[in-house]
């Protein structure tokens, strides 16, 4: 997603007005959006959705998806889900949303080095404390990843992992539309 860097702000603008205009709603975007492009250092996708939601008043209109988990060297983000940056990077994606609330907030990646009881445990506290709506609480990609995700949300009475990133809704013939916080 290149609003705010390579797409100037009046184009993002735009581009974001047609879509919704269009039906659109769901919109996914990432805290680390997008830091490798020369001259740009990460929320900067997030801060332009944030000014654009603010300009249009049409929050309530869209489902806001966002992830964490990826490194943003500028800030000294670092690669991984402990918990401490689970909710750091939530907090700071809400101020760059200029939202309370997250409808859909997904581990970006997999993380075999923090204990994946701690990740789940840190997305289901954003849930109780109503930072993050659904109770899907992470993405994972993996096959083995996500039946350890399941099993550990379990036994750590937790929600567990339920969606996944790669899945693609806009494969013609098998759109799948989901209502605001109904998943």
């Amino acid at each position: 997603m290149y609003f705010g860097t390579r797409n100037d702000e009046a184009t993002s603008f735009r581009l974001l007005d047609i879509f919704v205009d269009a039906g659109g709603f769901f919109i996914d975007t990432a805290n680390i959006y997008t830091h490798w492009v020369e001259g740009y250092k990460g929320y900067e996708s997030e801060a332009l959705l944030g000014r654009w939601m603010k300009a249009r008043k049409n929050r309530p209109r869209l489902f806001i998806a966002t992830k964490v988990g990826f490194e943003i060297p500028y800030y000294g983000v670092q690669r991984g889900l402990p918990a401490a940056t689970i909710l750091q990077e939530c907090d700071t994606s809400l101020r760059n949303l200029g939202v309370e609330t997250i409808d859909l907030y997904y581990a970006h990646c997999d993380d075999p080095n923090s204990p994946l009881e701690e990740s789940l445990q840190a997305f289901d506290r954003l849930v109780k404390a109503g930072k993050y709506a659904p109770s899907v609480p992470a993405t994972i990609r993996h096959g083995a990843w996500r039946r350890r995700a399941g099993q550990a949300g379990r036994m750590a009475g937790v929600n567990s992992a339920a969606c996944s990133s790669d899945i693609r809704t806009s494969i013609p013939g098998r759109v799948q539309a989901f209502p605001r916080r109904s998943l």
